[in-house]
């Protein structure tokens, strides 16, 4: 089995960082290229993913503050809007005595 750091497709910077040429589906020099090319990706993918959990755990305190705001602000128009609920309530107890006492004064 031929060593990546032996493949023409492998390239070695200066820094020792490896730059691999090779496509899986156009020229994979071995059946084991596949395999190390999986390997890579997955790792490219694990990184990509701790990444996104990083930036998921800055967010996480802002979007606390934002929810803790949007209800302190969905509370205060519910307490703004009870005078109305309060007033249709009294308006409907108002109109059910007015109705009973309509019927009986028709009666006579």
């Amino acid at each position: 089995m031929i060593q990546c750091k032996e493949c023409d497709l492998c390239e070695i910077g200066e820094d020792g960082r490896r730059t691999f040429k090779c496509d899986p589906f156009s020229n994979i020099k071995e059946p084991e290229c596949i395999a190390k090319w999986q390997l890579i990706r997955l790792d490219m993918l694990v990184a990509s993913y701790q990444s996104m959990l990083r930036w998921y755990g800055k967010l996480a305190p802002i979007q606390d503050k934002i929810v803790r705001y949007m209800q302190r602000e969905i509370d205060e128009l519910d307490e703004a809007e009870q005078w109305k609920l309060n007033d249709e309530a009294e308006d409907e107890a108002d109109e059910g005595d007015k109705g009973d006492e309509g019927d009986e004064q028709e009666g006579f």
